[in-house]
Parts: structure tokens; sequence; C-alpha cells
């Protein structure tokens, strides 16, 4: 996997100006698209798309700043089809307009060319379990959230706060298949997905296909498929994005397991009364590398 991260960061280079063709990239490294750019956002902190934006800007900047060619003609040089979208793209990036870096020389910030290299991590071995489970559903209160990498997500919390106490007992006498207790759910993660993307999130149980659904609830899809669960406990949330965080940097690069589309799933099997700790499983949808 590390190899073909740093072949991917090759291909952008090689065609910053250009639509990469990442399926076919994948497919000669033996996986799939939507797990290399997972992988990628995982470890790089950014999506792909992202990071193809500020290399981009980074190289086009050096011609803004020389001078000596009109603003278009760089646009369209680094695959803009217009000045007003390419100013839009390198005020994102450098903060002030093409017109006003050429006149001050900057400001500019650069994005340094990525490059993966494999530490000696993992003295610590990860517990896990694979299962092959059939199709379930996931029902209960959904909700369309931003995406927050670290720390308490705020608008989740306020989903969750605003269901009646008694719903929460209500929800989990609904629980009726692996995995079991009430989980936080969360699905239509995109495959660039950065810090502030839309997801939808789902706070409630799994229950069998044919199990009856009161009308209230939503309903979330999960396919027959491989599931890889890992064990998470102690500071809420900290340690279980601890663990999500590692099932990218030392698990999936030491296992022939990939992930491939579906829903993530975190099952609080105990919580602190006051939310300060916490013994969960992360299960996460997996086929093999």
């Amino acid at each position: 996997m590390i190899a073909a991260l740093n072949k991917l960061v090759d291909l952008v280079e090689e065609h910053l100006a250009e639509e990469l063709d990442v399926g076919a990239l994948a497919r000669r490294s033996g996986t799939t698209e939507y797990h290399l750019r997972r992988m990628f956002s995982s470890l790089a902190g950014m999506p792909l798309s992202e990071y193809v934006r500020r290399r981009r800007m980074t190289v086009a900047a050096a011609d803004v700043v020389r001078g000596g060619e009109d603003l278009l003609g760089i646009a369209v040089r680094h695959g803009y089809g217009s000045a007003e979208a390419f100013g839009r793209a390198f005020r994102a990036v450098h903060g002030a307009a093409p017109g006003e870096v050429r006149r001050d020389g900057g400001p500019l910030r650069t994005q340094p060319q990525l490059r993966f290299r494999l530490s000696v991590e993992g003295s610590t071995p990860m517990d896990t379990r694979i299962t092959d489970r059939p199709a379930f559903r996931l029902v209960g209160h959904a909700a369309r959230v931003p995406l927050i990498h670290q720390g308490v997500n705020p608008h989740i919390q306020r989903h969750i706060a605003s269901l009646p106490t008694e719903e929460h007992g209500r929800l989990k006498a609904l629980s009726a298949t692996e995995p079991r207790g009430l989980l936080q759910v969360t699905d239509d993660v995109a495959q660039d997905a950065a810090e502030g993307t839309e997801l939808t999130y789902l706070h409630g149980v799994a229950v069998p296909p044919e199990a009856p659904v009161p009308e209230d609830l939503d309903v979330l899809e999960a396919q027959a498929g491989t599931w890889a669960v890992f064990p998470s406990a102690g500071a809420y949330p900290q340690a279980l994005q601890s663990t999500w965080a590692a099932t990218a940097t030392e698990w999936f690069p030491s296992n022939p397991w990939r992930l491939r589309p579906g829903p993530s799933i975190v099952a609080v099997l105990e919580l602190a009364d006051d939310f300060s700790t916490a013994s969960c499983e992360l299960w996460l949808p997996v086929e093999p590398a």
C-alpha cells in the first residue's frame, strides 16, 4: 500500500493539469480506487482532490510571480477553463488573488510533494476479529452532519441530545443482531471527504432484514460481507479516534484486507455516566486485498 500511495503521488506530479486515472493505478496495484483514496485521505490528513489543488497552485504560483504571461494563459496551462476559476482556486490556497501576488510577491502557501514512508511502529498488537455477516439493517434516527476528524462532534452531540431519554431504551430493545446495542453509524462518506463534508449519521441499532421497523425510524442497509472489528477502550472519543487512525497507519498496511463501500459502525458497549470514558467496537466493512 505504501508503494501504491507513492505511485499515486508521482502520478499527480506527472499530470498536474489533467484528470487523474486513479482507478487504473489502483487496478495495477492490486487494490480498488475506493480503498486507495480512503487510505490516502487517512494518512495524508487531506483528500486526494485537495492535495492535487494545493500542488497545482504551488506550481502555478511560480508562474504568477515570474510574470511575462497573462493570467488566463497560466490558468489554462494549469487545467482551468477561465481566469475566474483559477483565481478562486488560487485564493483558496494562498489567501490572495493572483494579481495581488504578482504585484506584491506574496503571500504564498506551499504544499510540499508528499512521500509516504514505512516507519517501525506496531509494537503494541492491535486486537481484531474478522466476521462474515449476512445482510442486516440499521434502524434509528438519522441526520446529515459535517465530518470532524478529532474531538467531539457537536452536531452529533446535539442530534443525540435531541432524542427523549426513553427513546434510547426503545431503540436498545429493538437490537436483534450483531453488532449489538446502541450504534453510532456513519454512511455516505465520499472517497475524498474533507473535514466539514456532510455525511449521514444514524443513532440506532442493527436488526435482521425481515424484522418489522417502526414507521418513525430511518433505515440504512448493510450488505452481506466481511467486517473487521476493532475493540477500543479509554478516554472518549479520543481512544476511539486513535483506534480509527491506527487502522489506516498500522492495520491495513500489514494485513491482506482493504476497505469496501459501506457504513462504518461504532458499537458502544460501556459508557461512563459523564461520557468521559467508553468501551467500544469499531466495525469496518472489508474485503480481501
